[in-house]
C-alpha cells in the first residue's frame, strides 16, 4: 500500500508496491514515469481516484447495515444479489485480524516467488480467468439493488433455483444452492459483457468496474466483530505495509510489475492529452480502500445500535479517511518518493473517531460494541426454545 509519484526527468517506469493477500489484493497509489504529467492531469487522475475510493466505502457500509440486520434476523432476505450462504457477511475475529497481516506476507512472497521462478505469462492468464469469474459475481451483485428499482412493478420476474447435491435418501448433501431470478440474470448478462471487455482489451475503465465492486462487496461483506479487532487489523497491516514498502522494496515492486488483475483503480493522467487510449496511469490499491472501509462501516453500525439519530464516528471516521488519502499524496509530492498509504490513513481511522468518543464520554461504550457471528445466533434460538418448552 505504497504510493509513487514520476521523477522530475526522464527515468525509468516506477510502480508502487502492491500488498498481496489471501482474501484480498491490498495496493496503494502509484503513478508511472513515462512523461512528465501537466498539473491540470494529474490533479484530475488523482482526485478522481479519491472519489473512485470514496464511493465504495460510503456505499457499502451503508449495505453492510442492511446486511448486518439480515444476518440478526437469521435471513437473506436483501435484495443485493444471488441468495445464497456466500451473500451474508463473513465476520472478522481478533484471532483473524491478527494472522492477516502474517497470511498477506506470506501470500506477497510466495507470488514473488512464483513470478521468479514460472513463466509470467501462463501465471497472468490464469489470474485472468479467475478474476474474471470473480468479477462478473461481484458486478452482478453491486447492481442488483439498482436493477431492482429501474425495473417497473409489470415486469414478470420469475424465479429460479440451481441446486447440485451429492449422494441420495437421508445421506443427500447439498453442494450448490442459488437461488436467483430475472433481474439478476439480467445483472449477470451485462457483468458478463464487461468481463469479456476486460479479458480481451485489460481496458481501464473496465478494470475500475470490476475494482469498485470488489470494493464495494468486501466493506459491504466483511464485518469486524469490535472496535478492538479493528484496531488489531489496521495496526498490523500498518507495520506490514510499513516493512514491505521500506524494508523489501524489491519483493512488492517485482510483483507489482508482474500481477495483472483488477485489484486496484487507476485512472490516466494523460486522459486530457490522449482520450480514452491514455496509458500513464496513476493507481489506487483496493487494500487501501476495503481495510479502512470496513473499519469505517463497522463505526457506522455501532452508531445504528446507539438509537440516537445521529452517525457522528460514521462522519468523523469518514472524513479522516479523506484527509489520510490527501496527506498521502501530499507527502507524496513534497518528498518525491513512494509512501506507505496505510501509514497517514491508519492514525486517521482511528484516532479520529476515539478522540470524538473520548469527548462524548463513550470511548468504553465504543470498545464493548461487539457483533455477534451468525453461527451464535442459532444456538441461541434452540436454547431460548427449550426454555418454553
Amino acid at each position: 500500500m505504497s504510493e509513487t509519484e514520476q521523477a522530475p526527468g526522464p527515468g525509468p517506469e516506477v510502480l508502487d508496491a502492491l500488498n498481496a493477500t489471501a482474501s484480498n489484493g491490498t495496493e496503494a497509489l502509484n503513478a508511472t514515469a513515462k512523461f512528465v504529467a501537466t498539473p491540470e492531469g494529474t490533479a484530475l487522475a488523482y482526485g478522481s481516484l479519491v472519489l473512485m475510493a470514496l464511493l465504495p466505502i460510503f456505499f457499502g457500509a451503508l449495505r453492510s447495515v442492511t446486511c448486518s440486520k439480515s444476518k440478526e434476523l437469521g435471513e437473506n432476505d436483501y435484495d443485493t444479489g444471488f441468495r445464497n450462504a456466500s451473500d451474508m457477511p463473513e465476520t472478522i475475529t481478533g484471532r483473524d485480524a491478527a494472522r492477516f497481516p502474517i497470511i498477506a506476507s506470506c501470500t506477497l512472497f510466495g507470488l514473488y516467488l512464483f513470478f521468479k521462478v514460472f513463466s509470467q505469462e501462463y501465471i497472468n492468464l490464469l489470474l485472468s480467468v479467475y478474476f474474471f469469474g470473480l468479477g462478473v459475481l461481484a458486478l452482478s451483485h453491486t447492481m442488483s439493488p439498482l436493477m431492482s428499482r429501474i425495473f417497473p412493478d409489470s415486469f414478470s420476474n420469475k424465479q429460479y433455483q440451481l441446486l447440485f447435491t451429492q449422494g441420495s435418501g437421508e445421506s443427500k448433501e447439498e453442494i450448490v444452492n442459488y437461488e436467483f431470478d430475472t433481474k439478476n440474470l439480467v445483472c449477470l448478462l451485462i457483468s458478463s459483457v464487461v468481463g469479456v471487455w476486460y479479458l480481451l482489451k485489460k481496458h481501464w475503465i473496465a478494470n475500475n468496474l470490476f475494482g469498485l465492486a470488489f470494493a464495494l462487496n468486501g466493506v459491504e461483506l466483511l464485518h469486524l466483530n469490535n472496535v478492538s479487532t479493528g484496531c488489531i487489523l489496521l495496526g498490523g497491516l500498518f507495520v506490514y505495509d510499513v516493512f514491505w514498502v521500506s524494508v523489501w522494496t524489491n519483493v512488492m515492486v517485482t510483483v507489482a510489475k508482474s500481477f495483472e488483475a483488477p485489484i486496484k483503480l487507476v485512472f490516466p493522467q494523460d486522459l486530457l492529452e490522449r482520450g480514452l487510449e491514455a496509458s500513464n496511469f496513476a493507481m489506487l490499491g483496493l487494500g487501501d480502500i476495503v481495510i479502512p472501509g470496513i473499519f469505517i462501516a463497522l463505526l457506522l453500525r455501532f452508531d445504528v445500535s446507539l438509537k440516537k439519530n445521529s452517525r457522528t464516528y460514521f462522519y468523523s471516521s469518514f472524513l479522516a479517511y479523506i484527509f489520510g488519502l490527501g496527506l498521502t499524496i501530499f507527502v507524496m509530492h513534497t518528498f518525491k518518493h513512494a509512501q506507505p498509504a496505510l501509514l497517514y490513513l491508519v492514525p486517521a481511522c482511528v484516532g479520529f473517531p476515539v478522540i470524538v468518543a473520548l469527548i462524548k464520554g463513550e470511548l468504553t461504550e465504543m470498545f464493548r460494541y461487539e457483533e455477534t457471528p451468525p453461527e451464535d445466533s442459532e444456538p441461541k434460538e434452540d436454547t431460548e426454545e427449550k426454555k418454553d418448552q
